[in-house]
Protein backbone atom coordinates (compact mmCIF):
# COMPACT_ATOMS: atom_id res chain seq x y z
CA UNK A 1 0.00 0.00 0.00
CA UNK A 2 1.75 3.02 -1.13
CA UNK A 3 1.57 6.65 1.28
CA UNK A 4 -0.92 8.02 -1.15
CA UNK A 5 -3.63 5.34 -0.42
CA UNK A 6 -2.61 5.26 2.90
CA UNK A 7 -3.65 8.93 3.24
CA UNK A 8 -6.75 8.47 1.48
CA UNK A 9 -8.09 6.04 3.49
CA UNK A 10 -6.96 8.25 6.61
CA UNK A 11 -9.06 11.35 4.73
CA UNK A 12 -12.04 8.97 4.16
CA UNK A 13 -12.54 7.87 7.78
CA UNK A 14 -11.99 11.18 8.84
CA UNK A 15 -14.72 12.19 6.66
CA UNK A 16 -16.84 9.36 7.08
CA UNK A 17 -16.61 10.06 11.07
CA UNK A 18 -17.95 14.03 10.64
CA UNK A 19 -20.75 12.51 8.50
CA UNK A 20 -21.70 10.51 11.36
CA UNK A 21 -21.16 12.38 13.97
CA UNK A 22 -23.22 15.07 11.93
CA UNK A 23 -26.57 12.95 11.49
CA UNK A 24 -27.69 12.62 14.68
CA UNK A 25 -27.91 16.67 14.90
CA UNK A 26 -29.82 17.18 11.43
CA UNK A 27 -31.78 13.65 12.04
CA UNK A 28 -32.92 14.58 15.30
CA UNK A 29 -33.82 18.73 14.50
CA UNK A 30 -33.62 19.98 18.14
CA UNK A 31 -35.84 17.31 19.22
CA UNK A 32 -35.19 15.19 22.04
CA UNK A 33 -34.91 11.27 22.20
CA UNK A 34 -37.77 8.98 23.89
CA UNK A 35 -36.49 7.65 26.99
CA UNK A 36 -36.07 3.96 25.67
CA UNK A 37 -33.69 5.67 23.42
CA UNK A 38 -31.75 7.37 25.85
CA UNK A 39 -31.25 4.74 28.01
CA UNK A 40 -30.34 3.03 25.21
CA UNK A 41 -27.68 5.57 24.39
CA UNK A 42 -26.21 5.93 27.30
CA UNK A 43 -25.36 2.38 28.04
CA UNK A 44 -24.00 2.52 24.11
CA UNK A 45 -19.99 3.88 25.40
CA UNK A 46 -19.40 1.30 28.95
CA UNK A 47 -20.49 -1.60 26.49
CA UNK A 48 -18.03 -0.79 23.66
CA UNK A 49 -15.28 -0.22 26.15
CA UNK A 50 -15.98 -3.78 27.99
CA UNK A 51 -16.21 -5.11 24.30
CA UNK A 52 -12.26 -3.49 23.77
CA UNK A 53 -11.38 -4.22 26.91
CA UNK A 54 -12.08 -8.10 26.84
CA UNK A 55 -10.92 -8.72 23.08
CA UNK A 56 -7.69 -6.70 24.21
CA UNK A 57 -7.15 -8.75 26.87
CA UNK A 58 -8.08 -12.25 25.96
CA UNK A 59 -7.00 -11.86 21.94
CA UNK A 60 -3.80 -13.32 20.73
CA UNK A 61 -3.31 -13.15 17.00
CA UNK A 62 -6.20 -14.90 15.90
CA UNK A 63 -7.18 -17.18 18.29
CA UNK A 64 -8.34 -16.42 22.41
CA UNK A 65 -5.99 -17.18 25.06
CA UNK A 66 -4.94 -16.34 28.56
CA UNK A 67 -1.84 -14.40 29.67
CA UNK A 68 -0.10 -12.36 32.09
CA UNK A 69 -2.37 -9.10 31.16
CA UNK A 70 -5.09 -11.27 32.13
CA UNK A 71 -4.01 -11.75 35.78
CA UNK A 72 -3.31 -8.10 35.75
CA UNK A 73 -6.77 -7.02 33.99
CA UNK A 74 -8.48 -9.35 36.23
CA UNK A 75 -6.37 -7.76 39.87
CA UNK A 76 -7.34 -4.06 38.64
CA UNK A 77 -10.76 -5.26 38.12
CA UNK A 78 -11.15 -5.99 41.46
CA UNK A 79 -9.50 -3.61 42.96
CA UNK A 80 -11.99 -0.82 41.16
CA UNK A 81 -14.68 -2.84 42.16
CA UNK A 82 -13.85 -2.31 45.58
CA UNK A 83 -13.55 1.40 44.81
CA UNK A 84 -9.72 2.05 45.38
CA UNK A 85 -7.98 4.38 43.48
CA UNK A 86 -7.38 4.39 39.81
CA UNK A 87 -3.81 4.99 39.66
CA UNK A 88 -3.27 2.40 42.46
CA UNK A 89 -5.42 -0.14 40.40
CA UNK A 90 -2.46 0.68 37.38
CA UNK A 91 0.14 0.66 39.00
CA UNK A 92 -0.77 -3.27 40.71
CA UNK A 93 -1.82 -4.25 37.70
CA UNK A 94 1.58 -3.53 35.72
CA UNK A 95 3.11 -5.11 38.69
CA UNK A 96 1.35 -8.29 38.35
CA UNK A 97 1.57 -8.45 34.91
CA UNK A 98 5.51 -8.23 35.08
CA UNK A 99 5.67 -10.52 38.16
CA UNK A 100 3.92 -13.29 35.82
CA UNK A 101 5.88 -12.94 32.91
CA UNK A 102 9.10 -12.79 34.68
CA UNK A 103 7.42 -16.31 36.70
CA UNK A 104 6.76 -17.54 33.22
Amino acid sequence: MSYAEVWLVIVGCAVLTVLIKACGPVLLGGRTLPATFTRVVTLMAPTLLCALVVTSVLAEGGSWSVGAQTGGVAVAGVMLWRRLPLVLCVLVAVLVTAGIRAVA
